[in-house]
């Protein structure tokens, strides 16, 4: 199975999403690419990069969240599902928690 069939939006639309909505945040404390590069310790070009790509590694994604005081998100993103309802609990139940991933996969 394909990731794109599972996926109602592409990877590089949700990387400029999040661009977008730093740069929104960084507008709103009125400062400039480079005072908000250099505040938050990301390279200029490398910021510069992210406001038109959504390209960023992941520790200045955090170094940029930091800076906006908006980490909470980033300890939410893989913690465990929440369950709506109790057959969703159930069902979870039923299968088998895998230690290791498949060879085949």
């Amino acid at each position: 199975m394909d990731i794109n069939t599972i996926i109602d939006r592409s990877p590089d639309v949700i990387m400029r999403d999040v661009a977008s909505k730093v740069k929104d945040r960084r507008l709103e404390r009125n400062l400039t690419q480079k005072a908000f590069a250099k505040r938050a310790g990301v390279g200029y070009d490398a910021y510069r990069k992210f406001e038109t790509t959504g390209e960023i590694t992941l520790r200045n994604l955090v170094l940029c969240a930091i800076i906006l005081d908006m980490t909470g998100g980033f300890l939410e993103l893989f913690s465990r599902k929440s369950f709506q309802s109790i057959d969703e609990l159930l069902e979870k139940k039923e299968t088998k928690k895998r230690l290791r991933g498949s060879r085949n996969g």
